[in-house]
This record gives structure tokens, C-alpha cells and sequence, in this order.
């Protein structure tokens, strides 16, 4: 079925309708080719070349100081203070644990402090960097959200779909592949596969959910055009770490 035009379009068809499920079904084919991409399979199931994943994580750092300032612009969007501190919050977990695991991963690949400390953009990361900043500077809260929910859900939909396959099914706690795999590919994957993380994302949709049926038809355009700019990106920054070609060219 062809995706709707319109929320109001998707909405008239659909039980139940949430905005971000109509922006997904819009994004596809790239929604499906990230979240079941060679590059996060191989990583979920411990057999991805770590020269490929040291590539990526230098990219992925590279990026993260970008990331960082648009959810910092959208604690400043956020309607009321209950939202600003739910984005805080997530902002102290990515400044905390995750700096800490990019440190102790690219010491464990031997990615020499130079080369991910001060590293050279690919075009996909560059034009990521650009899409953030853009949407963050240029719109309101509704177009900042628009790069932060498919950045963020992309990552919880393969990470827990990995957890669930390879995780242990005794434990009493989130799904985990620790005892399977090298630390740096198991913490990835828990990282975007715990609850706290998951949960964190369903409320990140919610919020686009709540302002998205407000939005005029122009910003309703943009924001659809700024989620599926982002998941094609995500697709794009997974292809790269092998030095792949992407199908359609990257641009700002």
C-alpha cells in the first residue's frame, strides 16, 4: 500500500493513528534496510569485522557532539518543564555511559586517541551533522524532534530485535547479549536494548505524536520531510562503515 500523503490522509485509514507510525510507513524502503542492515545483524550476532565497527564508532563519535546540542535545543523547545527534564536526563546518560563506552571500545580496537579524538568526517556523517543542525536552528520543537525520534527509535528497533535473538532468556533483567559477545559489541547493544532506553524512546515519540497533528501542512511537510532525510542518513552511516557506496547520493 502506498504511504499517505497526509497525516489526516493516514489517520482516516488506520486505527489507532500516531503520527510517528505515519511518518515510519512514509520512510520506507530506508526504515526496513537500516533496521535490518548487514552491518547491524553481523553486530548483533558478534561476526561484524571490528576494523568496520572501530570505522564506524570514530564516525559515530564524531557525530555525537552535534546530537548533544540538538537535544539540548530541544530542552529549550520543550513545552513545559516535565519534558525538559526527561530530555536532561537522557542528555546525562549519553555524556556519562556512553562517552565512557566510546572510550573503553576504541582503546579495546586500538583506534589511536588521535584518529577518533579529531577524526575525518565521511559525507554521510557531515551531512547528518548539517541535518541536526539545521532542524534544530531552523524549526521548532516538532522539526527538532522530527531527526531526534527516527535517530533514536532506528537504534532501539534493531538493537532490542538483536537482544531478543541472541540475550539470555533466564535473565530477570533486560535483554543481553554480555555473555556472548566482545564487550564493545554487547554494550552497544544493550545500551539502545534496556528498558530505560526503551522506554525513553516511546515517550521521545509521544511527544512528536502530541505536536504533529497540530502542525500546519507546511510543517507538516517538513517534519516529514526531516524524518525521512534521517533515516535514509542512518541507513547511509551504516553502509559507509564497510566503505560502501550508498544507492542514492549524499547531500546536505
Amino acid at each position: 500500500m502506498t504511504a499517505a500523503e497526509t497525516y489526516e490522509a493516514y489517520a482516516d485509514r488506520v486505527t489507532d493513528p500516531r503520527f510517528t507510525d505515519w511518518l515510519r510507513e512514509r520512510s520506507q524502503p530506508d526504515w526496513d534496510a537500516a533496521v535490518e542492515h548487514r552491518f547491524v545483524e553481523e553486530l548483533g550476532a558478534g561476526t561484524l569485522d571490528e576494523d568496520a565497527f572501530a570505522a564506524y564508532l570514530v564516525q559515530d563519535y564524531a557525530f555525537v557532539d552535534e546530537l548533544v546540542g540538538t537535544f539540548g535545543h530541544a530542552v529549550g523547545q520543550a513545552p513545559d518543564m516535565a519534558s525538559k527534564r526527561r530530555l536532561v536526563e537522557f542528555l546525562d546518560t549519553v555524556t556519562d555511559e556512553e562517552d565512557d563506552y566510546f572510550e573503553r571500545s576504541v582503546t579495546a580496537l586500538g583506534v589511536s586517541e588521535s584518529r577518533w579524538q579529531d577524526p575525518e568526517p565521511t559525507p554521510a556523517t557531515a551531512a547528518f551533522i548539517d541535518l541536526l543542525g539545521r532542524a534544530a536552528h531552523e524549526g521548532g520543537y516538532a522539526e527538532t524532534l522530527a531527526v531526534l525520534v527516527p535517530a533514536e527509535w532506528i537504534y532501539e528497533s534493531w538493537a532490542t530485535a538483536a537482544a531478543e535473538t541472541h540475550g539470555d532468556p533466564d535473565s530477570d533483567g533486560p535483554p543481553s547479549t554480555g555473555m556472548e559477545l566482545p564487550f564493545y559489541f554487547a554494550e552497544w547493544v544493550d545500551l539502545h536494548a534496556v528498558d530505560s532506553f526503551v522506554a525513553f524512546v516511546d515517550w521521545l515519540r509521544r511527544e512528536l505524536d502530541a505536536v504533529g497533528p497540530t502542525l500546519s501542512p507546511r510543517r507538516e511537510a517538513r517534519v516529514a520531510s526531516l524524518f525521512d532525510r534521517t533515516v535514509a542518513l542512518e541507513r547511509q552511516f551504516f553502509e559507509t562503515a564497510y566503505g560502501e557506496t550508498a544507492d542514492h547520493e549524499v547531500s546536505p
